[in-house]
């Protein structure tokens, strides 16, 4: 079986309703059950604080406020997404997607101890809503202990027939923060993770990991996560945590780079630090305008970065991938603010513009990845997650983006502007939404998210494959 290098999350849809009139029928029962709605659309900008700090809590708070309120009442699982349809927030102009995925679902875990930790809710509070999420994770139909990519938040069933290895990895994350912020739901969360047994989507033919399995077809997918640095990343660093994927994985990762990527390459001898191996970073450098880096596959944030909400690249790895992380950050600045001469960065997979109901679109700064997704579209969520490498810049972008476009409502940061023509995709993505608040929580609260993550015994067996120096030429990591 050939190996397809990809990366992302990969967007999708569940399985369709009857047709429109179905989904209008359905709507007042969604709203019924949601736990909250947003009163206006907009928020006066001049309400925002002044002080830096002050304006980034603000943000997590209003974010919270919209994670808490787009979750159903009875199941406690988020929905996908909410878009407003012109310029009011009346339900009747609105498309809801009442349906989760299994990462949303893993983020949102993430997302209620973020808030505990910002001070938004109690121990108690904290405590049942995990509770109540965890108990529905019991309930769901699964497949060799896996969620499917998709269920129907108020009935509760499945619309996908797809297991995905990254969305898994993600509920599994989510699964091990969890245990060690509340030590009260750690059996349960144990008994969880056991489950999710990552070997599962092993490619021992390839020493990849799949990218999922469909249960209908009783077949593994044709692509693999064969790019090392996209979101998968994580996904193998847990495979390999678990005892579930050899070491020789993560040395494949780092062998996959082919010749011939953007750029002129870099070799061990000139490249000063290195990003990665340096027989990988002698293959696989790009640089633009000086900068070197190893490409991600689309060019996207969340690529870069999603990892960093529950890893610290940054002190765990500064060498390596903390460094790579800070020049994809600085390539998507300076990419839109230079090259492109947008007032605004940070291209990311995120809704997209669109006359009429739900888009979701890969976007990217195209000389950051092998592929190369489009650029164009800025999505917040992009410039949050820089906030773990470059702080300052990312909350300048922020203001920015508030400053110049209506982009912020009661619950926060809308989704996406297209800078060019300056129009808002007045949506809330629940994944974009988690991952912004999760990225404000550990930036205001010291890691406080990262801390927790890298205290898990799974991780903590891991660690040694971040660094190269604990790398043998058989992939095998010092313990």
């Amino acid at each position: 079986m050939d190996s397809e290098d990809r990366g992302g999350i990969a967007p999708g849809a569940p399985v369709s309703t009857e047709g429109p009139s179905g989904e209008e029928l359905a709507k007042p029962l969604d709203r019924a059950r949601l736990a909250g709605w947003p009163s206006r659309l907009l928020v006066d900008r001049g309400t925002l604080p002044r002080d830096d700090r002050e304006f980034l809590r603000r943000v997590a708070e209003d974010t919270w406020r919209g994670i808490s309120s787009f979750r159903d009442r009875q199941s406690g699982l988020p929905l996908d997404h909410v878009r407003f349809e012109g310029r009011s927030v009346a339900e009747a102009d609105a498309h809801v997607g009442n349906y989760a995925t299994t990462s949303s679902i893993g983020l949102h875990l993430i997302a209620i101890v973020a808030a505990r930790e910002l001070g938004f809710l109690s121990g108690a509070e904290t405590e049942k809503m995990l509770r109540q999420v965890l108990e529905t994770l019991q309930r769901l139909e699964t497949h060799r202990g896996f969620c499917f990519n998709f269920y129907d938040i108020t009935s509760l069933e499945r619309t996908s027939d797809f297991l995905s290895f990254v969305d898994s990895a993600w509920l599994t994350a989510g699964l091990m923060v969890v245990r060690m912020a509340v030590p009260r739901l750690s059996e349960v969360c144990t008994r969880h993770i056991a489950q999710l047994d990552l070997r599962f989507f092993y490619d021992e033919s390839e020493r990849l990991m799949s990218h999922g399995y469909h249960v209908d077809r009783s077949a593994r997918s044709p692509y693999h996560y064969g790019v090392l640095f996209t979101e998968a990343r994580l996904g193998s660093l847990i495979a390999i945590g678990k005892g579930e994927a050899p070491g020789v994985h993560w040395l494949r990762l780092l062998e996959t780079f082919p010749t011939g990527c953007t750029g002129e390459p870099a070799s061990p001898s000139d490249a000063g630090p290195s990003i990665l191996l340096d027989r990988a970073a002698s293959r696989s450098c790009s640089t633009w305008r000086g900068l070197r880096f190893v490409p991600s596959w689309g060019g996207s944030m969340f690529e870069a970065l999603m990892p960093t909400l529950v890893l610290d690249e940054m002190r765990l790895a500064p060498e390596t991938f903390g460094k790579n992380d800070e020049v994809h950050a600085t390539v998507q600045r300076l990419y839109a603010l230079e090259e492109l001469r947008l007032p605004v960065w940070g291209m990311s997979p995120s809704t997209a513009p669109s006359d009429r109901g739900y888009a979701y679109a890969e976007y990217g700064v195209p000389v950051l990845g092998r592929k190369g997704y489009p650029s164009g579209v800025v999505t917040p969520h992009a410039a949050a997650l820089v906030l773990a490498v470059a702080p300052e810049a990312a909350t300048l972008n922020l203001r920015k983006l508030v400053e110049l476009y209506d982009v912020y409502g009661e619950f926060g940061f809308y989704d996406a502007v297209d800078p060019h023509s300056g129009e808002v995709v007045h949506a809330y993505l629940t994944l974009d939404q988690t991952m912004t608040l999760i990225a404000l929580a550990n930036h205001l609260e010291a890691g406080c998210i990262q801390k927790h993550f890298a205290a898990d015994p799974i991780v903590q067996a891991a660690l040694p494959f971040l660094d190269e120096k604990h790398i043998d030429e058989h992939g095998s990591g010092a313990r």
